[in-house]
């Protein structure tokens, strides 16, 4: 039995900083932010107990630098590192290195981080635990003919993936054998450049498919999942729209899709907070394990809103070597709940970063509605980072009015001085095929297309 954390280091930015730092101060945890100097005016500077500048506003030489994160981490004598989401939150060396220098860790092992972010591995690892997994090759594949015999054996299209890839980078679709050997090559050349490792697999390419994942949490030894999350609506890989519970499933197939995350969880003996992401056949209405992210994800506040779990403070209550306190009959997955990830980008623009002063903000507000976000009135988006600068959660009793609720709280969102996603999360929401849950991951991309071959614009105007 461990003892409650006492102090954490936030070694992130943005929402997910400010998130953790309102869950260690309604825990009595002291918050030390590390920060970069482009966000010295941010709103989790001025909230956060004490702050620490540790670098450049270039996230390499500040929030990306492990020896400039532990450096404060043990000058402030903190107990434990929470990593949020991105930067150093899956970087295997640098829980390492908080494992050699004697500093919690607010996640799982160095050990299952790096095994987890090896897509080849974890999937030896998902196989072993029973869980379905997209066939194709078993290993790395290191010479064409391989490519050729796995090809052979479960046909075109594939998709050749980089081992060490992730967040819907290092991936090619191979549509015919002529094109394959070229496509190996610069995959792999590709992937070495990216991620320092040319090591790809290849899968059976699906074409109609959904994105579904289970959120676990686990403390080592008992592991529970908080049901699934339903990400198909997707841009170029990239989440737009995120909900709870999928819109496709029965019982049968979400039991089934429960037990496997949690399972995997067991074999590679995972603890914290994770998500097991699978992707979900449309036609064969069957699953496939794809990877598993080892920390907290963006989306996480949809299955708080429907399970009423507060996920951080869980995390921070593992690292501190305590149990979870629940078991899955705890957890009872209530209404739906629906998050649109708002971005300081211009869909006019093929989706530009557009930085600049937010001369206006004003958040959506009323019941059932949650606005997770870094950003006020006076506030300057700086160009350095990620473009999002807010998720908006909606929860309805049901998925008719989770939609409702949601085009609502849009219509009360003022973003004024820089042009945001907003008005292009409404659009979607309003179409049938979106209302009907009838969609896969080309949904999105398909909208687009249909508008742009029509010379319509793909959105009015934002404030």
């Amino acid at each position: 039995m461990g003892e409650p954390l006492k102090s954490v280091l936030i070694a992130n930015r943005g929402e997910i900083a400010l998130r953790v730092i309102r869950a260690c101060k309604e825990l009595g945890i002291r918050s030390v932010l590390a920060y970069s100097e482009g966000d010295a005016d941010s709103l989790p500077v001025k909230l956060a107990d004490q702050a620490v500048c540790i670098g450049p506003a270039q996230a390499k030489s500040s929030y990306r630098d492990p020896r400039a994160v532990i450096s404060a981490a043990l000058a402030y004598k903190v107990d434990a590192i929470h990593p949020g989401y991105g930067f150093l939150s899956e970087n295997a060396d640098f829980v390492a290195l908080c494992e050699k220098e004697q500093v919690g860790f607010v996640g799982p092992s160095a050990e299952v981080i790096r095994r987890m972010g090896d897509k080849i591995e974890a999937k030896k690892i998902a196989r072993r635990a029973g869980v379905p997994t997209v066939p194709g090759s078993i290993g790395a594949i290191a010479e064409f003919s391989e490519a050729l015999a796995v090809a052979s054996e479960v046909g075109y299209p594939l998709l050749i993936k980089a081992a060490a890839g992730g967040g819907g980078r290092g991936m090619r679709v191979v549509e015919t054998a002529q094109t394959l050997e070229k496509d190996l090559a610069e995959i792999m050349s590709e992937a070495e450049v990216a991620f320092g490792d040319p090591s790809v697999y290849i899968e059976r390419y699906l074409t109609d498919i959904r994105h579904i994942e289970i959120q676990v949490i686990s403390d080592g030894h008992t592991v529970l999942h908080l049901g699934e999350r339903d990400c198909t609506a997707q841009r170029r890989n990239q989440k737009l729209i995120e909900e709870s519970p999928s819109p496709v499933l029965d019982a049968e197939l979400r039991q089934g899709l429960a037990e496997a995350a949690v399972a995997l969880c067991k074999e590679v003996g995972y603890k914290n907070a994770g998500t097991v992401e699978f992707v979900f056949d449309n036609i064969e209405r069957t699953y496939y394990f794809i990877e598993m992210n080892t920390r907290i994800q963006v989306e996480h506040p949809v299955s708080e809103m429907v399970s009423g779990i507060d996920l951080i403070k869980l995390q921070l209550q593992i690292a501190g070597g305590l149990p979870i306190g629940l078991t899955q009959d705890d957890v009872v997955i209530t209404g739906h709940a629906i998050e649109c990830r708002i971005n300081a980008e211009d869909p006019e623009n093929n989706f530009a970063p557009g930085p600049g002063k937010i001369t206006t903000f004003r958040a959506p507000g009323g019941f059932g509605v949650r606005m997770d976000t870094h950003i006020e009135t006076g506030y300057t988006i700086p160009p350095f980072y990620d473009s999002m600068i807010g998720k908006l959660i909606c929860w309805g009793k049901d998925r008719d009015e989770a939609i409702a609720r949601t085009l609502r709280a849009l219509d009360e969102l003022v973003v004024d001085g820089v042009t945001t996603t907003a008005p292009f999360h409404k659009k979607i929401l309003q179409t049938q095929k979106f209302a009907s849950g009838d969609f896969n991951t080309a949904f999105v991309a398909e909208l687009l297309e249909r508008e742009r071959s029509a010379g319509e614009p793909t959105l009015q105007p934002s404030r």
